[in-house]
């Protein structure tokens, strides 16, 4: 494994990118666009999902928030992959990342199972699932934040 992220951390395009000033900072903004869109869409409607706000129609929130939330985790997915790979043996084998990339796993298959469990609106869910699934969201994603932002400060 040592050799295959040696090898992608080599690469003609990744060395490019992490030789570009303004590549790699398109890439790392496209990387904070794309956590920005995740975490404030996805926080408010855990909030919702909790009971806050119970005047607020529970199905306008997931309609409009849930893409904003799936088009971040999409950018930041894509953007991240990519300064992931500028230092692919560092990163791998820093524990706050692993921690990381387990916390935006199971984020991300928990809403899907969600939503595959219960429609895509959570029609069928109870109160008590949507609160459980919304606390295990914020904790999620806040810790995939809070993970992410310490891989700056891990290693040497």
């Amino acid at each position: 494994m040592a050799e295959v992220l040696a090898a992608l951390a080599a690469s003609d395009f990744v060395t490019a990118l992490r030789m570009s000033r303004w590549l790699y900072a398109g890439v790392n903004t496209a990387h904070v666009l794309g956590i920005a869109l995740l975490v404030g869409a996805i926080l408010p409607l855990d909030l919702r999902l909790l009971g806050f706000w119970p005047g607020v129609p529970r199905d306008y929130l997931v309609r409009v928030l849930v893409p904003v939330a799936a088009t971040g985790l999409a950018l930041a997915l894509a953007a991240g992959a990519l300064l992931f790979a500028t230092r692919a043996p560092e990163y791998a084998a820093l524990t706050v990342f692993r921690v990381k990339l387990g916390l935006v796993a199971l984020g991300a298959g928990s809403a899907l199972a969600l939503h595959a469990r219960h429609g895509a609106r959570l029609h069928r869910a109870t109160r008590g699932t949507l609160a459980r699934a919304a606390a295990l969201s914020m904790a999620c994603w806040l810790g995939a934040l809070v993970a992410g932002r310490m891989i700056a400060f891990a290693g040497d």
